[in-house]
């Protein structure tokens, strides 16, 4: 134990973050903001399912090499079970108090093992379970009731747990993800990697999110501006983001007359050079938990329309920090985009108050606070 801990009758806790692995997402840049942020006093360590992906580096830097425990393939095999007992008998060597897994797969592997190995355990929940089929939700409540305790990202996800998957309300918290203003306006000075299309004066709106998955619903982003097009309003758009979708997505712009205005950025690593570069932002899913792509646009300063869904409402107050929709109604969109393009002054108060709201309540220093409280109420540590 070190000399300030002894004197100050702190135990360290040691703290496992398991993920599955270090790709590039909002759950793993969270995990990645706790490594960070958390007090020196915890002995932390890194498990994943995969020792993998574009951010594994900067998990080596923060000097942790992650412990791997590998599926090697599908759940139903009997490889997962080797796996939770390796992790029982991994957690009980290093004497780990208290495990936080992140995602679905890890919790599979993560709860049993906590529990055999005697240390507390926390679940991640940080969406809808909108991905998942019967089964897995199925199995993955069953996993979440194992946990001593639950952490959700939105409210909307808290009252998921505990109506539709029975969970006490008091064994839930809901923890806003955390946002570092710093790094991100520093990265915003860095400027752009690579030119924009040229937007001739004309209004940008932007769009983020993977084009792997039908829930972002890119097309009804396209649905609105053909809308607007048709009535002789134009608006560029950048959707930024890629995935097997992104083709059909580029033919429907072509078939919707939006081509020469639609332009898909693909993956950057510039995003918040980005946002300072559009007129206002838009999150069309009709799913989402604490959409990370929602609080960088707001981070920005800009104006954001975003559907009536998961943890949006958590973020915008409609009229106040941006504009609520109801999700697959690409009109509500285009009428969405009609008030902001004619009041500027409007939507550039939204846009202040949306950087306010980051600045106040979603600081990665709040959010590493809350953890850290939580984590040594459930460990019983002081």
């Amino acid at each position: 134990m070190r000399r300030e801990e002894a004197r100050m009758g702190r135990e360290p806790l040691r703290l496992v973050q398991f993920t599955r692995s270090f790709h590039i997402g909002g759950t793993e840049v969270q995990v990645l903001e706790l490594l960070r942020g958390l007090p020196s006093s915890y002995r932390l360590q890194v498990s994943v399912l995969e020792d993998a992906g574009p951010l594994i580096g900067s998990v080596w830097k923060l000097g942790h090499a992650p412990e791997v425990f590998s599926l090697k393939g599908t759940l139903a095999q009997p490889n997962t079970l080797v796996q939770i007992y390796r992790l029982s008998r991994w957690l009980k060597k290093h004497r780990v108090h208290l495990v936080h897994v992140h995602d679905f797969y890890s919790s599979i592997i993560a709860v049993p093992a906590a529990k055999l190995a005697g240390a507390k355990v926390i679940v991640g929940r940080l969406d809808l379970s909108h991905w998942q089929g019967k089964a897995r939700r199925l199995l993955h409540a069953q996993v979440t009731r194992m946990a001593d305790h639950v952490i959700a990202n939105a409210e909307a996800i808290r009252t998921l747990l505990v109506e539709e998957e029975g969970l006490p309300r008091s064994r839930v918290s809901v923890i806003h993800n955390g946002l570092d203003l710093v790094r991100f306006d520093a990265r915003t000075k860095e400027g752009l990697k690579d030119p924009l299309p040229e937007t001739h004066g004309i209004p940008t709106v932007i769009h983020v999110a993977n084009m792997s998955h039908p829930v972002k619903r890119q097309e009804d982003l396209l649905l609105a501006l053909a809308m607007l097009r048709h009535e002789g309003t134009r608006l560029n758009a950048w959707f930024v983001g890629d995935g097997p979708r992104r083709p059909g997505l580029e033919k429907m712009a072509q078939e919707l007359g939006v081509a020469d205005g639609v332009h898909f950025l693909r993956h950057r690593t510039d995003v918040p050079a980005l946002y300072g570069q559009a007129t206002f932002g838009v999150l069309c899913s009709t799913a989402e938990g604490m959409s990370n792509a929602v609080m960088e646009g707001m981070a920005a300063g800009l104006p954001m329309v975003v559907t009536k869904v998961g943890g949006n409402p958590d973020l915008i107050v409609d009229g106040e920090r941006g504009l609520l929709v109801d999700p697959e109604r690409p009109a509500q969109l285009a009428q969405a985009f009609r008030r902001l393009l004619a009041n500027p002054q409007e939507a550039k108060k939204m846009g202040k108050a949306a950087r306010g709201f980051v600045a106040r309540e979603l600081s990665l220093e709040k959010m590493v606070r809350q953890h850290d409280a939580l984590y040594r109420q459930v460990a019983h540590l002081p």
